[in-house]
């Protein structure tokens, strides 16, 4: 079925400008969910879904939400891949690749290396008295982490994580960019290749890895869906515990009373994670195509509708949670939606979990003596000395300029 690319009958019609999204969606969402919980945005190019009640519904019903739309940013990025696809094709991919992601094989098999690992990059700065904790040590962290999950043993952090910036640049190029596009191409023909050479070794002799549970899986894999797949793994399984980190100690590092409640109770980092997540989602929204008429908040949405579930706003909508545009670790448990729901719930979720508050947040804080935000930074201000927080399809900080006690 093709994708309808104008307004449902009866739809509001919202212009929002992509820079302005960029810079700070959550105002846009806010009026949004008060005025136009699903509506037609020209910039985007479909419709934006925006209630928390109402994103649950479509992904309780992935018969009507599909995950197949056709032209999507990501499959014109990666090709065809199990976040595209429906039952039973997604479940036999997904079957394949997560056995080495379950919350006991991450404990097992690798929370050792990723300790190791911070440490590693832990030592390289200890001594500087203040670093980029992004560029530093949160990103070749997880990009180090997944190389080592997903079995590419000959593919460097940065190799990882430039990979990951060129697609997910492209997964979110609604502006049609053609050297974006460049990047990302260049990027997943690299994958590729890499991805081959391991897939080899695996065959040869399996390793636990992601790619080597995919090459020995029961169902037969082919080499171009193990290829695909781990090129949508590269880029969620970077900026996703990448982007949680940043903003996470951003914000305990703005909160010194949090902080020492936090650090008091090491039990307590797994609510910080939760609430992090939740306060600024690291993937803010992700595409559906409905596959038949169907009515939601209000709207009658026609067959081939292009609709956005923009879980970022679900996260911020205060008729589920109270007081939702603050940072509170405390607050009543309630799902949120950062990791997604339904077949589709983020297949890295433990590992972020593990890496993010079980090794990184303990680490930085417990190492890095008196650490704190670089000069010009204020409780409240995310484009300063600090660092600057930007994006709405993905989120985080591009910095996190800090200091601290040297050695």
């Amino acid at each position: 079925m093709s994708p309808l690319t104008t307004a449902a009958p009866g739809a509001p019609v919202v212009d929002l400008d992509l820079a302005d999204l960029r810079r700070d969606p959550y105002p846009a969402y806010t009026e949004l969910r008060r005025t136009a919980p699903l509506a037609w945005v020209p910039s985007v190019g479909r419709h934006l879904l925006t209630r928390y009640e109402d994103i649950v519904h479509a992904e309780k019903l992935p018969e009507v939400f599909s995950s197949r739309e056709e032209g999507s940013l990501l499959l014109r990025t990666v090709g065809p891949n199990m976040l595209r696809e429906d039952e039973p094709n997604h479940r036999r991919l997904r079957s394949a690749a997560e056995p080495p992601t379950r919350p006991r094989q991450v404990r097992d098999l690798w929370a050792a290396s990723f300790e190791r690992t911070a440490h590693e990059l832990l030592d390289r700065i200890a001594g500087r008295g203040g670093a980029d904790l992004i560029a530093d040590f949160a990103e070749p962290l997880v990009a180090a982490n997944l190389a080592l999950v997903l079995g590419l043993r000959t593919a460097s952090a940065e190799d990882i994580a430039d990979w990951s910036r060129a697609m997910m640049a492209g997964n979110s190029n609604y502006a049609d960019d053609p050297d974006v596009w460049l990047r990302a191409e260049r990027a997943t023909r690299a994958i590729e290749g890499a991805v081959a050479e391991a897939a080899e070794a695996a065959r040869r002799e399996p390793d636990g890895s992601v790619i080597s549970s995919m090459v020995h899986a029961d169902g037969p894999v082919e080499l171009a869906e193990i290829q695909n797949n781990v090129k949508v793994i590269i880029g969620g399984g970077v900026n996703e515990p990448r982007d949680v980190f940043g903003v996470g100690a951003w914000a305990l590092l703005n909160r010194p009373g949090v902080l020492d409640r936090v650090l008091a109770d090491p039990a307590s980092w797994k609510r910080v994670f939760e609430e992090t997540a939740r306060w600024v989602s690291p993937i803010g929204m992700y595409p559906r195509q409905l596959t038949q008429e169907y009515e939601i908040a209000g709207v009658t949405l026609p067959a081939g509708s292009r609709v956005a579930l923009v879980i970022a706003s679900g996260n911020r909508d205060d008729s589920v949670f109270e007081r939702a545009d603050e940072f509170d670790v405390d607050r009543p448990h309630r799902p949120h939606l950062a990791f997604g729901g339904g077949p589709h719930f983020c297949m890295g979720a433990w590992v972020a979990r593990h890496e993010v508050s079980a090794i990184a947040w303990p680490l930085i804080f417990s190492r890095l003596k008196g650490l704190r935000l670089a000069e010009g930074a204020t409780a409240s201000d995310s484009d300063s000395a600090a660092g600057r927080m930007d994006g709405w399809v993905f989120r985080g900080l591009t910095s996190l300029n800090v200091t601290w006690q040297a050695a």
